[in-house]
């Protein structure tokens, strides 16, 4: 794992931006795996920009996202798919017939996740895939105790995800307890994986990410076993690690080293 530990949210997200801009600059057919949720909406905010000012372009760009409710359809409000439009894809040159968002509505679900692995593996793989982390350390909707070589599938949500969740729903309107979801075995096929967290309330969850051992009860640590792995964190969500001094100078040195490999 790459820890990098920077002043605040608004940095985090430049960071991660920064890596999707290279990324797309470098390959513009990119495979993009992307993640709703609050703390990526930034770093949307920040890819807007860099498309409308022509720093970077997303119309060869192909995206898959990690999950969806099921019993929602793409138009429905609450649904990943209507997220992803309002907060990136109507604000950027991409095609939305290359964008994937798991269907909430699928008539078989268990065939549509199949199906869903399958498109994944026919556009090559994800180069890059977005994550951000529950409190109880999940990633996408693979919940504590979440097979670490799982698949794409149906996952029944925890009480404390739906929890955390109600608020993007009226008191009186419906809340799926149920979703499609990457498993954790899709996210570590991808070829580098940039997960972003803020906030003092993730500072557990990174914790055992982290520092703690590779178990399935935080699904998240599951990325101490994949190669290319960047956890970008502000200082609050950063704020139970043993010792920030030490992934601040390991970063530190890192970034010397890109610049000298620049510089030849």
């Amino acid at each position: 794992m790459q820890i990098v530990i920077l002043k605040d949210a608004s940095e985090v997200a430049r960071y991660g931006a920064d890596i999707f801009t290279s990324q797309l600059q470098r390959k513009a057919e990119s495979v993009l795996g992307l993640a709703t949720g609050s703390t990526p909406v930034a770093l949307y905010q920040e890819l807007i920009k860099r498309n409308q000012t022509g720093m970077v372009t997303f119309k060869e760009t192909t995206t898959f996202n990690l999950d969806e409710y099921l019993g929602l359809s793409g138009e429905h409000p609450q649904s990943y798919r209507y997220f992803m439009n309002e907060q990136l894809f109507n604000h950027i040159d991409i095609d939305k017939d290359r964008t994937h968002v798991p269907p909430g509505d699928a008539k078989n679900p268990v065939i549509a996740c199949q199906e869903y692995e399958a498109k994944i593996a026919s556009a090559g793989g994800v180069d890059i895939q977005l994550l951000g982390i529950g409190r109880n350390g999940h990633i996408g909707f693979n919940e504590p105790s979440s097979g670490l070589t799982s698949r794409t599938r149906v996952k029944t949500l925890t009480k404390a995800t739906i929890d955390d969740n109600a608020r993007f729903f009226k008191e009186d309107e419906y809340q799926p307890h149920l979703s499609i979801t990457m498993g954790i075995g899709t996210i570590l096929d991808a070829r580098k994986v940039v997960l972003l967290a803020t906030g003092e309330n993730k500072a557990e969850a990174v914790k055992a990410m982290v520092e703690g051992p590779l178990t399935a009860a935080c699904p998240a640590s599951a990325l101490q076993l994949h190669k290319y792995a960047v956890i970008v964190i502000d200082m609050a969500a950063a704020s139970q690690l043993k010792d920030i001094d030490f992934y601040l100078h390991i970063e530190a040195e890192n970034q010397k080293l890109q610049a000298y490999l620049a510089s030849l």
